[in-house]
C-alpha cells in the first residue's frame, strides 16, 4: 500500500486541478483502511521525495491526534521508533519541523517518563559537539516542550543548564532560536526551585536576543515573546535586570533598520514592565531615557508618499490591528499615564511635548497632541485641577493648523479630553461648540477619516453636555439631517445616526420637535438589507434604542410594537453578531417605554438570545502552518464521532494542530448584551449564583489594572440593580472582603509597596467597598485613608470615599452606632481636608463632615463625648471657611453639612447665629444634588421652631420667603417632599407665604 500511497501525495504536488481532486478522493478511501499508518510510516522514512515525506508526516500526525486510542499498543511503540529513526536520518528542514510536530502530538498520549528513547535521542543531540546536531535536537526539544510542558518539570533544572551553554553559543543562531522557545513555554510551570537559575540567565538571554536579531529578525521577534511570559509568571525574576532589559529593548525600538514586528515588540515590553513594575523604573531612573527614545518614535514622518495608518482615507477608527512602532510609542506613554504619580511623569514629559507642540515639523506637532490626548484617561485628575485651561487652548489651537494631520490630531485629543475629562471640560462649552461646529459645517469637503475623528470629538463632548446643549440644537441637528438626507457617503451617515444617539442622551425631550425626520430616516436604513448598508443598519438600530430611553414615553411608545417587530424580522432575515447585539439592546429598550409590547413576543425573543448564549459562532481556531490535508480528515472524521482524545487524568485535551482560539468582538458583545436583557427574566438568581463568584474570582487573581476595574463596576452595577434582593442568603454569593483589600492594597495584582495608584481606579475601588461591604470597614478604611498621604487626587477621593461610606451608615443597621465609634479616627483626618488647598479636597472633607454629624450626631445620649464635643469646634471651622471660601462648589457643601449638622442635633447649634448665615449663602449655586437636604431643613426648622423666622432680621426673613418661593417654583418635586413633613398648620401657614406675590 505504501507504493500506491506514494504516487497518490505525488499527485497532490501536481499543477493540475482535475489529478488533485482525484487524489484527494483517492486518500479519503485510503483513510479507511487500517493499514494507513504503516503505509504512511513506510512512505515518511522511504521516499526520495522530501515534498511526499514532509505530506506523509503530517498525515500521520493528524490521525495520532484524532484516533490515538485506536492503536494497538505494538503499534504504537512501532510508531515512536519510526518517528525517532526519520527524525535522525531526515535532512531537510521542512520535514524536521513536520517531524517534530508529529512527535509533539505523541507526547499528548506518550509522556516522556513512557518514552524513554526520545529522551535519548533529545539528550544526545542537545549535546553534540556537531552544530547542527544540537540544532535538530533543539528543535525537537522546542515543540515536545511546548505541546505538554510540565511532565517535562523534574528535568527543567538540567534543561536551564543547557540553555546557559546554548546561549553563549552565538555563532548558531538557530540553536540560540529554539532554547529560547522552550525557554518560553517552561516559563509558567517553573517553581522556585528554578528561579535563581533563570534569574542568571537574563543578561545571556539578551546577549542572545542581540545576536539572533542580526542573524534572523523574524525570529528574534517570536523569540523576545520570552519576555511576556516572564513577566505574566515570573516578574520577579526581571527585577534584577529591569534596567538592561529597559535599555536593550530601547535600542531595538530606535534603531529603524529593523523590522516593524520587533520594534514594536520592543516597545510592548517596556509598557508591561511599566505597567507591572513603575515603581522600579522610576527608582532606576529609566523615565528619561524611555522619554527620549519614545518621542522620536512617536513623532517620526513616515516613508515619502506614505501616510501614518490613522491618517489615510479608508482608515478605521476600530481598527485594533495598528501595529506600528509609533501606535505602540503613545501607548508606553498611555501605560505611564495611567501607573506612575503625574508630578513625577509631566516633569520629565512637558518639555518634550511643548517642544513638539512648538515644532514646524507636522508630525512632531502632531506626536505632541497624541500625547496630550493619551495622558487625558491616566493623568485625568492632575490635568483637571492643574493644567485643563491651557491644554485646552493648545488643542483648540491645533484645531485650526495648517496641516491636516495636525488638525485630525488635534480632533482626536479634544475627544479625549471630552470622553476623561469631564465634567469640567463641559464648562468651556462656549470656545469648544462654535469650533466644532464649524467642522461639522464642511462635512464634504473633508477626507472621511477626518471627519471621523470631528465626529468622535463631537460626541463625547454632546454626551455630557446635557441641557448646555439646548442653544446649539437647531445647528446640531440641521447638519445631521442635511447629511442623512443628502450625504453619499454611507460612512457619513453612518456618523451622523451616531452623533444623533449623542445629542439624545444629551439632548432628551428636548429632541422631540426632531423626532419625526430622523425617525424617517433612520426606517429607510433599517429596512434596506443590502450588505454595504449592514454598519449603517446597525447603528441606526443603536440610535433607535437610545431614542426609545430619551425622548419620553408619551412620544415613543407609539412606535414600540413596530420596533419590536422590526427587530424580530431583522434577527430572522440576517446572520450578523453586531446587528443582534443592537437588536436586543432596542429590545430592552422598548420594555422601559412599553413593556406590554413584549409579552406577544416573549417566547420568540428569549429563544434567539439563548442561542446566541450557546452559540459557538465567532470562535476561531487558529491552525499552525501544516494545513494541506484538513480537509481530509474533516470527511474521514465520520468513524471517530464521539472519540475524545483524553490524557491519563481523563481530561480533554486541546487538538495539538490548534494553537490558539479567538472570539471575535462582535460575539462578544452580543452575548454581553444578550446578558444584560436576560436580567429582566426570572432566572436572576440562578445566574447571578455564577456570575458573582466569577466577579470575586476575577478580582482576587486578575492581575490588570482595567480588568479588575471593569470587573468591579459590572459588579456594582449588578449589586445596585438588585438593591441586594438576591445577595442577602448566606453562601457562595456573601461578598469576601479578601480581593477588595487585595486591590486596594496593591492595585489588582501589583506589588503591595508600588508607586500611587491611579486615582479613579482607587475611586472605583474605595466607593465599592463602601456601598457592599459595611460589616468590613474596620479593615477597609485604614487601606483607604492610607492614600491621604499620596497626590491631590488621591486625597479627594478617600475623603470623598469617607463621606459616601459615613452618609451611606445613616440607613445601614447598626450604622449610626458604627458612625460613632469611628468618630474619633475621621474627624482630625477630615479636619485636615476642611483646611487642605485644593478646593475639591475642601469640597469632599466638608460633606464628609456633614455626613459625619448626620450619621453620628443622633447618638448624643449614647456617645455624649465624641460628636457633641467637637460640635463647637465644627462650628468654627466651617464660619472660617465660609468666610473666605471662593469656590462656590465648596460653599454649596458647606450649606448643607450646616443643615446635617442642624437636623441631626439643633440643640447642639446656636441657631440664632448660624441660621442668618445660612440663609445668606442660599440659594444653591452649583451642587443642586444638596437641595433636597437644605429644603428638609428648613422644612423641619419651621415645623419645630417657627419663632427662629421672626428672630431673623428683616433683610434676612425676605431672604427666606424669596428663597422659598424660588425652591417652590425651581424644584417643585423636592419642595413637596419637603412639606410632606410638616404639621397641617406649618404646612397651611408656608403655602400661603409662598404663593404670595
Amino acid at each position: 500500500m505504501s507504493g500506491e500511497l506514494e504516487q497518490i501525495l505525488l499527485q497532490l504536488t501536481q499543477p493540475e486541478n482535475a489529478i488533485i481532486q482525484q487524489a484527494t478522493a483517492q486518500l479519503k478511501l485510503a483513510f479507511k483502511d487500517p493499514a494507513i499508518i504503516p503505509a504512511l510510516c513506510a512512505v515518511m522514512t522511504g521516499s526520495q521525495n522530501s515534498q511526499i515525506r514532509q505530506s506523509a508526516a503530517v498525515m500521520l500526525r493528524m490521525r495520532v491526534k484524532k484516533h490515538w486510542k485506536k492503536i494497538s499498543p505494538d503499534h504504537r511503540e512501532s510508531l515512536k521508533a519510526v518517528v525517532l529513526q526519520a527524525f535522525q536520518q531526515e535532512t531537510e528542514h521542512t520535514v524536521r519541523h513536520s517531524l517534530s510536530q508529529l512527535s509533539a502530538v505523541m507526547v499528548k498520549h506518550e509522556t516522556p517518563d513512557r518514552w524513554p528513547a526520545l529522551f535519548t535521542l533529545l539528550n544526545q543531540s542537545t549535546k553534540s559537539n556537531n552544530p547542527m546536531d544540537r540544532q535538530v535536537g533543539l528543535l525537537l526539544l522546542s515543540k515536545v516542550v511546548e505541546s505538554n510542558p510540565e511532565p517535562f518539570k523534574p528535568h527543567y533544572r538540567q534543561l536551564l543548564q543547557l540553555f546557559g551553554t546554548v546561549l553563549r553559543d552565538l555563532d548558531n543562531p538557530t540553536a540560540m532560536y529554539y532554547s529560547i522557545l522552550t525557554l518560553t513555554a517552561m516559563t509558567a510551570y517553573t517553581g522556585t526551585e528554578e528561579m535563581n537559575l533563570m534569574r542568571s540567565l537574563i543578561p545571556t538571554l539578551i546577549i542572545a536576543l542581540r545576536h539572533l536579531i542580526k542573524a534572523d529578525q523574524d525570529q528574534a521577534s517570536e523569540a523576545m515573546e520570552v519576555f511576556d511570559e516572564l513577566m505574566e509568571s515570573e516578574v520577579s525574576i526581571m527585577v534584577p535586570h529591569i534596567t538592561e532589559i529597559v535599555h536593550f529593548c530601547l535600542e531595538v525600538s530606535a534603531d529603524t533598520t529593523l523590522t516593524d514586528s520587533l520594534r514594536v515588540k520592543a516597545l510592548s515590553c517596556i509598557a508591561f514592565l511599566i505597567r507591572l513594575k513603575s515603581k522600579t523604573v522610576l527608582k532606576q531612573k529609566l523615565l528619561n531615557p524611555i522619554l527620549q527614545t519614545v518621542f522620536p518614535v512617536l513623532s517620526a514622518a513616515p516613508p515619502p508618499g506614505e501616510e501614518d495608518p490613522e491618517d489615510e482615507e479608508n482608515s478605521n477608527e476600530d481598527d485594533t490591528d495598528n501595529e506600528s512602532p509609533k501606535h505602540f510609542a503613545a501607548q508606553v506613554i498611555d501605560t505611564m499615564a495611567l501607573h506612575m504619580p503625574p508630578e513625577k511623569l509631566f516633569h520629565q514629559l512637558m518639555p518634550l511635548t511643548q517642544a513638539c507642540l512648538a515644532s514646524d515639523n507636522p508630525y512632531e506637532r502632531k506626536a505632541g497632541l497624541m500625547c496630550l490626548a493619551v495622558l487625558a484617561e491616566g493623568c485625568a485628575d492632575h490635568i483637571r485641577t492643574k493644567m485643563l485651561s491651557s491644554m485646552l487652548q493648545t488643542v483648540c489651537q491645533s484645531l485650526s493648523d495648517s496641516n491636516q494631520v495636525v488638525r485630525s490630531a488635534g480632533l482626536f485629543a479634544l475627544g479625549q479630553f471630552s470622553e476623561h475629562l469631564q465634567p469640567e471640560v463641559s464648562k468651556y462649552c462656549a470656545e469648544l461648540m462654535p469650533l466644532l461646529l464649524g467642522y461639522m459645517s464642511a462635512l464634504n469637503q473633508a477626507k472621511i477619516g477626518h471627519v471621523t475623528k470631528a465626529f468622535y470629538a463631537l460626541e463625547n463632548f454632546l454626551e455630557n453636555l446635557g441641557s448646555e446643549i439646548e442653544p446649539y440644537l437647531p445647528t446640531l441637528m440641521e447638519t445631521m439631517l442635511s447629511a442623512l438626507s443628502n450625504a453619499e457617503n454611507l460612512k457619513l451617515k453612518e456618523l451622523a445616526v451616531s452623533a444623533i444617539g449623542a445629542i439624545a442622551n444629551a439632548a432628551k425631550e428636548k429632541l422631540v420637535p426632531y423626532f419625526l425626520p430622523v425617525i424617517e430616516s433612520l426606517k429607510g436604513f433599517l429596512t434596506d438589507t443590502r450588505d454595504e448598508m449592514r454598519s449603517l443598519q446597525t447603528q441606526a438600530l443603536d440610535t433607535l434604542s437610545v431614542l426609545a430611553r430619551t425622548i419620553g414615553k408619551e412620544v415613543f411608545s407609539p412606535l414600540a410594537a413596530e420596533c419590536v417587530q422590526l427587530g424580530l424580522n431583522l434577527t430572522n432575515a440576517i446572520d450578523d453578531p453586531d446587528l443582534r447585539r443592537c437588536t436586543y439592546s432596542l429590545f430592552s429598550a422598548v420594555s422601559t417605554v412599553s413593556p406590554d409590547c413584549l409579552n406577544p413576543h416573549l417566547t420568540a425573543i428569549t429563544t434567539i438570545m439563548l442561542l446566541s448564549l450557546k452559540s459557538t459562532e465567532g470562535v476561531t481556531a487558529h491552525l499552525e502552518e501544516d494545513k494541506t490535508f484538513v480537509l481530509l480528515d474533516d470527511d474521514d472524521d465520520d468513524e471517530a464521532q464521539g472519540d475524545t482524545i483524553l490524557d491519563e487524568e481523563g481530561t480533554d485535551n486541546v487538538d495539538p494542530d490548534i494553537a490558539g482560539f479567538s472570539v471575535e468582538n462582535a460575539y462578544i458583545d452580543e452575548k454581553e448584551d444578550t446578558f444584560m436583557l436576560l436580567f429582566l427574566r426570572p432566572a436572576l438568581q440562578k445566574l447571578l449564583g455564577v456570575v458573582l463568584p466569577s466577579f470575586l474570582e476575577a478580582v482576587h487573581s486578575e492581575r490588570e489594572r482595567q480588568v479588575v476595574m471593569g470587573v468591579l463596576e459590572a459588579m456594582n452595577a449588578v449589586l445596585k440593580a438588585c438593591q441586594g434582593r438576591h445577595c442577602r442568603a448566606p453562601g457562595p454569593l456573601t461578598p469576601s472582603p479578601v480581593p477588595l483589600q487585595t486591590v486596594c492594597q496593591d492595585g489588582g495584582g501589583d506589588e503591595a509597596d508600588d508607586e500611587e495608584q491611579q486615582a479613579e481606579y482607587d475611586a472605583m475601588l474605595q466607593e465599592f467597598a463602601a456601598e457592599t461591604f459595611q460589616p468590613y470597614l474596620n479593615e477597609l478604611l485604614p487601606l483607604i485613608m492610607n492614600k491621604l498621604s499620596y497626590t491631590v487626587a488621591d486625597r479627594s477621593f478617600s475623603v470623598g470615599t469617607l463621606g459616601e461610606i459615613l452618609q451611606s451608615l445613616v440607613n445601614v443597621s447598626g450604622g449610626r452606632a458604627c458612625a460613632g465609634k469611628l468618630s474619633n479616627q475621621l474627624l482630625p483626618v477630615l479636619v485636615a481636608g476642611v483646611r487642605d488647598s485644593d478646593s475639591e479636597v475642601r469640597n469632599n472633607s466638608v460633606f464628609a463632615l456633614g455626613a459625619l454629624a448626620q450619621a453620628a450626631g443622633p447618638l448624643v445620649a449614647r456617645y455624649p463625648s465624641i460628636i457633641m464635643k467637637y460640635y463647637p469646634m465644627m462650628l468654627s471651622l466651617f464660619s472660617n471657611l465660609l468666610s473666605k471660601e471662593q469656590d462656590r462648589r465648596v460653599i454649596d457643601n458647606l450649606c448643607a453639612a450646616l443643615c446635617r449638622m442642624i437636623m441631626s442635633n439643633m440643640e447642639g447649634v446656636p441657631l440664632e447665629q448660624v441660621f442668618p448665615a445660612l440663609l445668606a449663602h442660599l440659594p444653591l449655586k452649583e451642587d443642586m444634588e444638596e437641595n433636597k437636604t437644605v429644603y428638609s431643613c428648613l422644612a423641619m426648622l419651621y415645623s419645630q421652631n417657627p419663632a427662629l423666622v421672626r428672630l431673623c432680621v428683616p433683610e434676612t426673613q425676605n431672604t427666606l420667603v424669596m428663597l422659598l418661593r424660588d425652591v417652590a417654583q425651581r424644584h417643585s418635586k423636592e419642595f413637596e417632599v419637603a412639606m410632606k413633613s410638616l404639621p397641617a398648620e406649618q404646612k397651611m401657614k408656608l403655602t400661603g407665604a409662598v404663593s404670595q406675590s
